[in-house]
C-alpha cells in the first residue's frame, strides 16, 4: 500500500507517525509534498527516511491512497492541481471540516474514490478520535484498508456523512473545551496551595481516567457521576455548584456554536 500526503503539518504528521509506528506502511512506501522546510526537518527528525517529492502531482502519481492534509481554504486549489493524475483506482482522503464528498468529487471530476474523515489533535499522541464516511464506490476491502490506517493513531467510527458536520463539536473541537477545564481545575488547586506542575498532572490524569471509565465500563456518565457523589459529601456540593453556574448548558451552547 503506497500512501501519499499532500501537505504534512501537525495533523498530517500525526497520521504519518501512526502509520510508521504501527508498521502498517514502511517508510519507503510513503510519499510527501510539504512546502514548509521546518515541517520537513521535523518529519525527518521524527520519522526517518520517508520520500519527499517536488509537488503534489508527483505524490499522487506515486500513491494509491492520498491524504489531503492541508487547511480547508487550500483544498480547491490542490484538488484542481492533482485531478488529472487521479483515476478510479486511487482513494483521496480528506481531513478538513465542512468539505463534503460530493464537493470533492465535483472538483476532481469524479476521477477517484473519496473518503471523508474528521480526526482530532489527540492523534498526535495516538489517542485520536476519527469519524469516517465513505464514497458509495468504495469497496468493502478498501474500507477495511482505510480504517486500519486511521486506527493507527486512535479510535475510528464510521458514520453517515449527513452527521459529519456535527462531529467537530463533539470530538474535533472538544479537546479545547477539556483543556480549559483542566486549566481551571489546576488553577483551583494552585489557589489551594498545590504546586502548578502537580496540579496539572492531577487534573489531566483525572480527566483521562474518567474518560476511560466511560469507555471501558459502558456505564452511563450519570451513573458514574452518582457513584462518586456521597450523600451530603463534598463532590455533590461541587456538582451542585457546577449546575448553578451553568456548566452543563455552557458546554451544550458551545457545541451549538461549533456546528458547521
Amino acid at each position: 500500500m503506497k500512501i501519499g500526503f499532500c501537505g504534512c503539518g501537525n495533523m498530517g504528521s500525526a497520521i504519518l507517525g501512526g502509520l510508521i509506528e504501527s508498521k502498517i506502511v514502511v517508510e519507503d512506501d510513503i510519499f510527501i509534498y510539504e512546502p514548509n522546510d521546518d515541517n520537513i526537518e521535523k518529519i525527518h527528525n521524527s520519522y526517518g527516511q520517508v520520500n519527499f517529492l517536488k509537488s503534489n502531482i508527483d505524490v499522487v502519481d506515486k500513491s494509491e491512497i492520498i491524504f489531503i492534509a492541508v487547511k480547508p481554504y487550500m483544498y480547491k486549489t490542490i484538488l484542481e492541481d492533482i485531478k488529472d493524475k487521479l483515476n478510479k483506482e486511487k482513494i483521496v482522503i480528506t481531513i478538513a471540516p465542512g468539505i463534503s464528498i460530493k464537493e470533492v468529487k465535483n472538483i476532481i471530476e469524479n476521477k477517484a474514490k473519496v473518503v471523508r474523515t474528521m480526526p482530532n489533535t489527540p492523534a498526535l499522541v495516538r489517542m485520536g478520535m476519527t469519524a469516517v464516511s465513505f464514497d458509495e464506490l468504495i469497496e468493502d476491502s478498501e474500507k477495511l484498508d482505510v480504517i486500519s490506517l486511521l486506527e493507527s493513531f486512535g479510535e475510528v467510527e464510521v458514520i453517515n456523512e449527513g452527521l459529519m458536520d456535527h462531529i467537530p463539536a463533539v470530538s474535533g473541537s472538544s479537546p479545547a473545551y477539556v483543556y480549559i477545564m483542566i486549566e481551571a481545575m489546576a488553577d483551583g488547586a494552585v489557589k489551594a496551595g498545590i504546586p502548578r506542575d502537580k496540579a496539572y498532572k492531577f487534573a489531566a490524569q483525572s480527566v483521562m481516567g474518567a474518560a476511560k471509565m466511560v469507555i471501558e465500563t459502558g456505564k452511563h456518565p450519570g451513573e458514574l457521576k452518582d457513584a462518586v457523589c456521597s450523600p451530603g459529601g463534598t463532590t455533590i456540593k461541587s456538582v451542585a455548584k457546577l449546575e448553578e453556574k451553568g456548566f452543563r448548558s455552557a458546554i451544550i451552547e458551545a457545541m451549538k456554536e461549533c456546528y458547521m
